[in-house]
């Protein structure tokens, strides 16, 4: 009865936010200097359509037209490209959760995570990106995604980015997602291996061709983002790597994904290799997405005798209805997650209903069920960017 009336309320709740409310007039950091509405890159807070993907990879700068000459300060100074505004945007992020468990059956999340963002060119090749966690889940988390990006190296197609970034960004970014619900496949790391397809310290380089084939190498530390100890960020002697390629295919793309790498806790070590193919199919209506994904470690628990292998098998699917396209007010996602692994298994069913209230304004309903411990979790959530 008591989760009865908990379903209720969170309905009734959900029932208010979605009315129609007024449109908020501050817009993130990019279409302010453009005088863009945030739905010229985004169809919904935070997913990006092709023009946002296309602006992202040129630099943040507008990739089909010259940068204007507002934006930037005359300095006189021909090899000075220097922003008239310095770019600042904030992500707020809330949510009220109720769920099937022993403490906290229902939790306000309040905030459950604030953003500081800003990125730019520095030069006509060189551009910027970071943001700041100033609150993640009650914590003050630091820096997450930072890097400077060359790009047209030698006037090519060649591109190099250098800082903190997701080793999955390439694949599928989580931090686009429209669910609460993660893809759980890139965050799992067996044992007491600190590798995974999240956050990394390293570099990526990039080279497109014509016909539509993307490909994409990365060297990585392959311990995270955790803060250096004595001065030193890796806290072995090897560096992981991962290739990607990838091809449009007119009405999606196809790929190729190779991760391989080797961790050392000073005595003993682990060697790692994840891979698997992924595609997205669809329109501006409808987008299908999938991911699998094979890891083997040979020794997670890093013992000296006896070790044993750990084998994983996992992925995901979400596909994602937009009844109007990028002009959608609702937008509908479904997200299956699956891990059968000899350390861990995972196996949820996610729906999700996202409104836009305003154009930088999403409300979110979301149901989430458990398949291994049969429970369901319910969340709303409020995420806007300013």
């Amino acid at each position: 009865m008591k989760n009865k009336w908990i379903l209720i309320s969170l309905t009734a709740v959900f029932a208010l936010i979605i009315l129609p409310v007024e449109k908020v007039q501050a817009i993130p950091a990019f279409a302010r200097k453009y005088k863009f509405s945030c739905n010229t890159c985004h169809v919904a807070v935070p997913k990006l359509k092709a023009y946002g993907e296309a602006f992202a990879a040129n630099g943040f700068m507008l990739p089909d037209a010259p940068e204007p000459v507002r934006a930037h300060v005359k300095t006189g100074d021909e090899t000075l490209l220097l922003m008239k505004d310095f770019p600042l945007a904030v992500r707020f992020d809330a949510y009220l959760q109720a769920a099937d468990r022993d403490i906290a059956k229902t939790d306000f999340q309040v905030p459950y995570g604030l953003k500081l963002l800003s990125g730019g060119p520095i030069s006509e090749h060189v551009s910027y990106y970071f943001y700041f966690y100033i609150d993640e889940r009650g914590e003050v988390a630091g820096l997450e995604d930072a890097y400077i990006h060359f790009k047209n190296i030698g006037n090519s197609a060649f591109d190099l980015m250098i800082g903190q970034f997701q080793v999955s960004d390439p694949l599928f970014k989580r931090e686009l997602r429209l669910t609460f619900e993660d893809y759980q496949i890139y965050r799992i790391h067996p044992g007491d291996s600190k590798a995974n397809l999240t956050y990394d310290r390293g570099i990526i380089a990039t080279y497109g061709f014509d016909f539509g084939l993307d490909l994409v190498a990365m060297a990585v530390n392959g311990n995270g983002i955790n803060p250096a100890e004595n001065r030193l960020f890796d806290s072995d002697n090897s560096k992981n790597f991962a290739f990607r390629a990838t091809q449009n295919t007119g009405v999606g793309r196809i790929g190729a994904f190779v991760y391989s790498g080797n961790e050392s806790n000073g005595i003993n070590e682990n060697n790692i290799s994840i891979y698997g193919p992924d595609i997205t199919i669809g329109n501006e209506n409808i987008e299908l997405n999938a991911q699998y994904l094979h890891r083997e470690d040979d020794n997670p628990a890093f013992v000296g005798s006896g070790a044993t292998t750990s084998k994983l098998d996992g992925g995901f699917v979400e596909l994602i209805y937009m009844p109007n396209a990028d002009q959608s007010k609702f937008l509908f996602t479904f997200l299956y997650n699956k891990i059968d692994g000899d350390l861990f298994e995972y196996e949820t069913g996610t729906f999700s209903i996202s409104h836009m209230a305003a154009r930088n304004l999403r409300i979110l309903g979301e149901v989430t069920y458990d398949v291994l411990a049969e429970k369901t979790k319910f969340t709303i959530g409020v995420m806007s960017a300013f």
